[in-house]
């Protein structure tokens, strides 16, 4: 009895099954999902989520992958305003835009003709665009004369629009990832690579040279002030101790055994400033100052020993 309940439940929900996968189709989030009915458009889906759909051959689901996508071109020659050769390689990111168109360009969804597509429109958009730039634009040794930016702006102008009408594709980026130079110019560019740096050098040089040349102007000026003003000072000075020395001359001119005097002191102290041993007449300037008397009054010679006073003899 058990048997012949299990059964029909078994076969109920297999038939079950079978009908959810005849009329119901989930949509990912990652997924865009395209209904044909007979093999014409109906509709396209987004919304990720469980859908209707009539069982074949009324409709047919194409579900696409609605992820961005990049695709990168082969290294390849090209060249630019002035006429030199360059290998550049470009990537661009792209997604489906308009499913139904997309799905007539490309039955199935193929992405391998899909990225024939790509790759012919890429070829022709960096042709075009690099071809308006000269060598220096793409390589230099100055970062501001570099426009790789604006290329890559300008090849994404050139391509979104035709992407997005002729095959329902929207091109959301596009970047050059490698540039490269041939063998037969890349001695040509690293001799002009050299060049520009020799010129910074002597530019470099010949700016240091003048500032060296201000720097000594500069210095040798400063110097002859100090001069000119020291000298001015020491007029000064020495006009100042002309004055005063007048003055003590004409005190001498009034008393001249005073500066007589004065002068022998004077010089008696500079000889007796260091130890030394002196044997003189006692009548020698200025050391006849030092003359000592004996008991009868009779000068005698003198021996001066610094530090040991006068001794007679």
């Amino acid at each position: 009895m058990k048997k012949n309940i299990l059964t029909p439940l078994v076969g109920g929900l297999l038939a079950l099954i079978f009908l959810v996968i005849l009329f119901l189709f989930q949509v990912r989030q990652t997924e865009v999902a395209v209904v044909t009915r007979f093999g014409k458009f109906e509709k396209s889906i987004a919304e990720p989520g469980l859908n209707f759909r009539l069982p074949w051959p009324m409709n047919k689901v194409y579900k696409l992958d609605n992820r961005l996508r990049t695709f990168e071109r082969k290294f390849e020659q090209t060249t630019t305003a002035d006429g030199r050769n360059l290998l550049v390689s470009v990537f661009i990111g792209w997604k489906i835009n308009d499913p139904k168109l997309f799905l007539e360009r490309f039955p199935g969804g193929d992405q391998g003709k899909v990225e024939e597509v790509l790759e012919s429109l890429v070829r022709d958009t960096k042709n075009g665009v690099i071809g308006r730039y000269a060598f220096g634009d793409l390589i230099s040794t100055n970062r501001a004369d570099v426009k790789l930016g604006q290329m890559e702006a300008d090849m994404l102008t050139a391509i979104r629009p035709k992407a997005q009408e002729n095959y329902g594709v929207q091109v959301d980026l596009v970047g050059l990832k490698q540039i490269g130079l041939p063998r037969s110019i890349t001695e040509k560019v690293f001799e002009r690579m050299r060049a520009e740096r020799q010129r910074l050098v002597k530019q470099f040089q010949s700016e240091g040279e003048a500032e060296s040349i201000r720097i000594k102007a500069e210095a040798d000026q400063a110097k002859q002030e100090l001069l000119a003003q020291a000298e001015a000072e020491a007029t000064v000075i020495k006009g100042q101790a002309e004055a005063e020395a007048a003055k003590h001359f004409a005190v001498f001119q009034k008393n001249p055994e005073l500066a007589v005097f004065l002068l022998e002191m004077k010089a008696l102290s500079a000889a007796l400033k260091d130890r030394a041993t002196l044997v003189l007449d006692q009548q020698t300037p200025p050391f006849n100052r030092l003359k000592s008397y004996s008991g009868d009054n009779l000068e005698l010679p003198v021996q001066l020993n610094k530090g040991t006073g006068a001794q007679k003899k």
